[in-house]
């Protein structure tokens, strides 16, 4: 009896798992472990910066493209968002049309950028599914951009002042004042913005100049930039402006002047033909008249 009881235990219980999985055979046995509460998933968040115009491969994976379902990029950039995405079966999609490319290996599947711009800086998430889990990544790429440096000198309140500007920063750059080799702190200001940087220090009295450099440090360069401060030399783009107006000025009233005498030499020529036309109706009136008395004298002195 018990035996009886046992068997029929276990046909329900085969019958429980092919009802399950309707598509299993003989040689496909029942797998109650791929279900979505284990498997396995991978959640990656960093950071990554790159230096402008590299080149670039970013991964989201350690799969060998053979065990990869299929990789879909959604990327987040400053002025625009775009999806690349590839699978086993070969079918793909690219909507970012800026060179960005998927390419699949033998071993690995990476995001290609040939050449980075400013305006690559952005979030990348990218989804990779392969068989038995997924990875997502979540990756922040900054662009080190190169700045600008400038140095000079100038006058303030009658004292001399080094300036030392950082226009460009991406990210902050480091500004320090050196004065034949030892390093300077005393009368120095800094101020820092989201994409300039200045120091500015006050020489004392007996300072030579030519001694004072400004060194500037920033992650794009892998050794600091030494400047050494020249006088500001005056600016002609003032004086040149004025020039420039007072060129404009004097062919304006060039032009007035010239416009205002066509006017007078066409008014002028007016009031002489009409003068002249006056004169000629005078004539005409006069002329009746002399005829008529001719006329009448002749008859008189026949």
């Amino acid at each position: 009896m018990m035996e009886i009881m046992w068997i029929f235990v276990m046909v329900v219980f085969c019958t429980e798992a092919w009802s399950i999985n309707p598509g299993t055979n003989e040689n496909t046995p029942v797998n109650f472990t791929a279900s979505s509460s284990s498997t396995i998933k991978l959640y990656v968040n960093r950071y990554e910066n790159y230096k402008v115009e590299s080149e670039v491969n970013l991964t989201c994976s350690n799969k060998t493209w053979t065990e990869t379902m299929y990789v879909i990029w959604k990327i987040q950039m400053k002025n625009k968002n775009c999806t690349i995405s590839f699978d086993s079966e070969g079918r793909s999609e690219n909507t970012c049309g800026d060179g960005k490319s998927l390419r699949n290996t033998s071993a690995q599947s990476y995001l290609h950028i040939s050449k980075l711009s400013a305006d690559d800086e952005g979030v990348f998430m990218c989804e990779s599914v392969y068989t038995g889990g997924n990875d997502n990544f979540k990756i922040h790429v900054n662009i080190t951009v190169p700045p600008s440096i400038h140095a000079w000198f100038e006058r303030k309140d009658n004292k001399m002042v080094a300036v030392c500007e950082v226009v460009g920063v991406n990210p902050a750059s480091n500004i320090s004042w050196s004065y034949a080799g030892s390093t300077l702190n005393a009368n120095e200001t800094s101020l820092c913005t989201k994409m300039q940087c200045s120091s500015r220090l006050e020489l004392p009295e007996g300072m030579a100049a030519e001694n004072l450099s400004c060194s500037v440090r920033h992650p794009f360069w892998e050794q600091e930039k030494i400047l050494k401060p020249e006088l500001k030399k005056a600016s002609y783009s003032f004086w040149l402006w004025i020039l420039i107006a007072a060129a404009g000025f004097a062919v304006l009233a060039g032009v007035v002047l010239f416009a205002q005498k066509i006017m007078m030499l066409r008014q002028s020529q007016q009031s002489d033909s009409l003068s002249k036309f006056a004169k000629t109706e005078d004539v005409e009136d006069v002329e009746p008249y002399a005829s008529y008395v001719q006329r009448v004298n002749s008859i008189y002195n026949t």
